[in-house]
């Protein structure tokens, strides 16, 4: 299974990479825009690739045999991300000096961990209620918050994370339903999604269970979170006239995002490149339609 990366035109022209300048990508994957990336700043430019997903730090260890030193990958939160650079004294130029050129944050799961690992992450399988993009990470799990959470604060994700309109009833039925037994798998859950929702929303064009999952995930993962802890170190660390791009896959994300920018332009530290978010065009929705959420914000430091 290969993971398709998305807006990769619009990436690079955002970052705008040149010969020889660094860049750090956040979130790696399997190294889709990291490669783009190494073929623009040849000869010596370097990477530093982050990931919290140990399989993904895995599946991008191919770029490694391409690119030797030029390279380094780390499995980490990029909620540390200066802590990361300091350890991995990135990118490492004589005289103690640091030159960050660009920033890439891509908020999106890959096609790999929504259907190739045993998280739970996808409603299509049944698998474990995980959803922890890290053992080590994290010991909160999407089983631990279902069959243990109080109704009220699981109500209160599914409504905040998920945007989730039927969120009370589900929350309800989810109560109801692990006093029989505990609910262990994404099959169960979604059983209870759809018992707790009118038949007229199983015809939707989204997946009746998507926001509940999206809201768990996010929950179990902190995500929304650590994106408002690594913007502020991303700037901090990106050098005069460095980038920051980041494309997002839900509003909460975008919003985050959008505030941010604005909040710092507003400070005079950025000038924000992307007035609104840039989107997939068609023929890339043809190809890869789950590019279609995606929104690219860019910025540049003064």
């Amino acid at each position: 299974m290969t993971h398709v990366p998305v807006l990769t035109k619009e990436v690079l022209e955002y970052l705008d990479p040149k010969p020889n300048e660094n860049f750090i990508d956040c979130t790696i994957g399997e190294g889709g825009h990291t490669e783009l990336i190494l073929e623009k700043n040849r000869p010596n430019g370097k990477i530093l690739g982050i990931d919290l997903d140990p399989q993904q730090i895995e599946s991008a260890r191919w770029l490694e045999a391409h690119f030797k030193d030029r390279i380094i990958l780390v499995n980490d939160s990029y909620a540390s991300l200066q802590e990361i650079v300091r350890i991995k004294n990135f990118p490492c130029l004589p005289a103690g000096r640091s030159q960050i050129h660009g920033i890439l944050l891509d908020l999106g799961m890959s096609s790999v961990q929504l259907e190739g690992t045993e998280k739970g992450f996808s409603f299509k399988r049944d698998q474990s209620l995980d959803m922890r993009y890290s053992d080590e990470a994290n010991h909160l799990t999407a089983e631990k918050i279902v069959n243990e959470w109080p109704r009220e604060r699981i109500e209160n994700i599914l409504k905040e994370y998920g945007e989730e309109k039927f969120a009370k009833k589900i929350a309800k039925n989810i109560i109801d339903q692990r006093k029989k037994g505990r609910i262990k798998t994404t099959f169960q859950l979604i059983r209870i999604i759809k018992d707790a929702t009118p038949s007229l929303y199983w015809r939707q064009k989204i997946h009746y269970a998507t926001r509940t999952f999206q809201a768990l995930r996010i929950a179990v993962n902190d995500e929304l979170e650590n994106i408002k802890k690594v913007l502020p170190q991303a700037l901090s660390i990106l050098s005069p006239l460095g980038r920051l791009v980041v494309v997002s896959f839900h509003s909460l994300e975008d919003r985050i995002v959008k505030n941010f920018f604005r909040e710092k332009e507003k400070e005079g530290l950025i000038k924000i490149l992307t007035k609104s978010p840039v989107t997939a065009g068609r023929n890339e929705l043809g190809k890869n339609p789950r590019a279609r959420p995606a929104k690219l914000r860019a910025a540049i430091k003064i």
